[in-house]
């Protein structure tokens, strides 16, 4: 082996292959034996680990134009078409990969390779880049034709969406749109509603249907948790009078009417930037900032899993009270899982304004009102299977920029029909984003659950940092009188809840792991920009068999409501603007000695309670003292406790 000058590794003396000197004689003294090694050596080398000064050349300096291989040797060429195959005509590469070959050849000429193997080397990165080039143009082409064929399936979607909707909704015409007369559906339209409903969930109906006519013998557990499951059942249990369960058709609406006008989006720091220096108390939020539904329909809203109350009234039947705290628990912690998502605020409800919820197939009576304006205070008052559940809603807020922190004030009282009592406090609410990026809110603080019997329980609402994985927490156990934890509770608030039992408790099996106790309802099949679940869908809904019945205080009564959920949203801000103007008026009436129609506060711990009487006056259709608080107020004199 013999070495020359300017090479950087030993090669083969002309004798040892004469084949391959011979046919390399036109290459420089070097053979193609010795370009293949280079090719399958060195050269791949510096493309797999590319040396910084070769990267960051093949990254800056686009290349001059090189010229094309030809795809054979010319006649009386200077390679043999033996020695190595013909070469492919291959593309120029991109602008972008092309590399500098002037100062790349110096570089390599420095480290002693000769001008076939710089070639070689230019091609196999250029090849390299070319491939990766032709990849990316093929990835965008794919990509552009996936965004052209976008306007052809929402074609197809939007087609299919009329013919659903080709049925009478409405009150109306047939051009689509709500008139102001009438806000609901008439009975013929519910009809075709309900039977196309009908006829898209015939899988869900059956397995309803086979739990709702299952054996009477079967667990009423398991018999509860079919009657109050989703609202899209169309037939549920109930129980009569007698104390017999019956089947009750349930024909309430699952989506929002479609709007009349199209939506005009505010920015609500362009809201607090035009009212700089102003009363911010007399500046009207436009209804973009509302959801369809007051504060009063939003106190009913947590009693969508009312159902874990009457589980827990037939656990207490039973002697099982561990059982009993349990589901309270959970139910104290769903009444959060509607407030994931919900980007608006509900309504103020004006002072002495109403709203009742009868619900058979659910088994329970809600009504509640606004007692106070100054601070505003809600009462509500709920009878549902064996217990009785009421309180009332205070909330202090403070500001801190970004976020608002919501401070809830008041007990909620839960009675059996047995005696045995729960009350409990809601936790603090944050609600982040106001001004600057997306809206969101969480729960946080520490809830404790009283009984007055043998169990109490402890939960605690895990605040939400900025860097937390696993958001939403809630932990918390049940003790008995003596303080012993008997059993442990987990999950989330928007999700679900287990429990475990932690000691060896008759009637309860404490060898099974952490059981299901609770789980959040299946969102609606026809979402709105509100978030509203389809229990909410629900609570804002008037009939004109309804509509006869209620009071003038109810807030299915309120015109700026109804407007925004119709989709009427110039005559939701006037009459926005109309009723707060009225609404000012308020607190001067209330220092005047005005008074709650249906509530009265005991004289014992000051809270409101119900004093009845109002169910008679809907059965008998008189409402005396229930005066029309929506209507117009006449300019020339001023407001008294009669027009409030």
């Amino acid at each position: 082996m013999v070495r020359r000058a300017g090479r950087r590794g030993p090669i083969p003396a002309s004798g040892a292959q004469p084949a391959a000197a011979g046919a390399g004689a036109g290459r420089g003294g070097r053979g193609a034996a010795q370009v293949d090694q280079h090719r399958q050596g060195l050269a791949p080398a510096l493309v797999r680990h590319p040396p910084g000064w070769l990267r960051s050349r093949l990254l800056q300096d686009p290349p001059p134009p090189q010229p094309r291989r030809l795809v054979a040797a010319r006649a009386g060429g200077r390679r043999a078409q033996a020695d190595r195959p013909a070469r492919v005509r291959r593309r120029r590469p991109p602008h972008w990969a092309r590399a500098s070959q002037d100062r790349l050849r110096n570089r390599m000429h420095a480290e002693g390779l000769g001008e076939e193997v710089i070639r070689d080397c230019e091609q196999i990165v250029h090849s390299e880049f070319s491939q990766y080039s032709i990849q990316m143009k093929q990835r965008c082409e794919e990509y552009l034709s996936f965004l052209g064929s976008l306007p052809q399936q929402l074609e197809v979607l939007n087609a299919e969406d009329t013919t659903h909707s080709i049925k009478p909704e409405c009150s109306c015409s047939g051009l689509g749109k709500f008139s102001e007369s009438s806000n609901t559906e008439s009975s013929d339209d519910a009809g075709a509603q309900e039977l196309d409903e009908l006829s898209d969930e015939d899988e869900y109906n059956f397995c309803d249907t086979r739990q709702s006519f299952s054996d009477s013998a079967a667990s009423p557990v398991l018999r509860m948790k079919c009657s109050n499951s989703s609202n899209n059942h169309k037939s549920v249990e109930s129980r009569s009078s007698n104390g017999n369960n019956v089947l009750v058709p349930s024909k309430r609406r699952t989506k929002l009417p479609e709007p009349v006008e199209k939506e005009k989006g505010v920015s609500l720091w362009s809201m607090i930037k035009d009212n700089v220096g102003k009363d911010l108390t007399r500046v009207c939020l436009p209804v973009y900032f509302n959801e369809p539904i007051s504060s009063l329909q939003k106190c009913f809203e947590d009693l969508e899993y009312s159902h874990l109350l009457d589980r827990a009234h037939d656990f207490g039947l039973k002697g099982n009270s561990l059982m009993r705290t349990l589901c309270v628990a959970a139910f104290a912690a769903s009444g959060y899982a509607s407030s994931d998502g919900r980007p608006c605020k509900p309504f103020n409800p004006l002072l002495g304004e109403t709203y009742e919820a009868d619900y058979p197939e659910k088994g329970l009576r809600f009504f509640s009102e606004k007692v106070s304006h100054h601070p505003m205070v809600m009462a509500c008052h709920c009878e549902g299977r064996g217990w009785k559940f009421w309180g009332e809603s205070n909330v202090k807020s403070k500001f801190w920029g970004q976020t608002i922190q919501l401070d809830p004030v008041g007990v909620l009282t839960l009675q059996f029909d047995d005696g045995e009592t729960f009350k409990w406090s809601k936790v603090t609410t944050t609600i982040n984003n106001i001004i600057i990026g997306r809206l969101y809110c969480h729960h946080h603080g520490t809830m404790t659950i009283t009984g007055n019997k043998q169990y109490s329980c402890k939960l605690t609402f895990k605040q939400q940092s900025f860097l937390e994985r696993n958001p939403r927490q809630v932990q918390g156990f049940v003790e008995d009188m003596s303080g012993t934890r008997v059993a442990a509770l987990t999950g989330k608030w928007d999700e679900s809840m287990y429990y475990t039992v932690t000691q060896d408790i008759p009637g309860v099996n404490s060898s099974a792991g952490a059981t299901l106790l609770w789980e959040k309802n299946e969102p609606p099949s026809n979402p709105t920009r509100y978030n509203l679940s389809s229990f909410a869908i629900t609570l804002n809904e008037l009939t004109p068999n309804l509509k006869e019945k209620l009071p003038p205080t109810d807030s299915r009564l309120r015109p700026d409501q109804r407007h925004l959920e119709n989709g009427e949203y110039d005559k939701a801000n006037s009459e926005k603007l109309r009723l707060e103007t009225r609404q000012r008026m308020a607190r001067k009436m209330q220092d005047n000695g005005w008074k709650p129609r249906w509530f009265d506060r005991d004289a014992e711990d000051g809270t409101f309670r119900y004093t009845g009487g109002y169910w008679d006056a809907r059965e008998e259709g008189t409402w005396d003292g229930c005066r029309d608080i929506f209507g117009e107020l006449s300019s020339n004199r001023t407001c008294t406790s009669v027009d409030i």
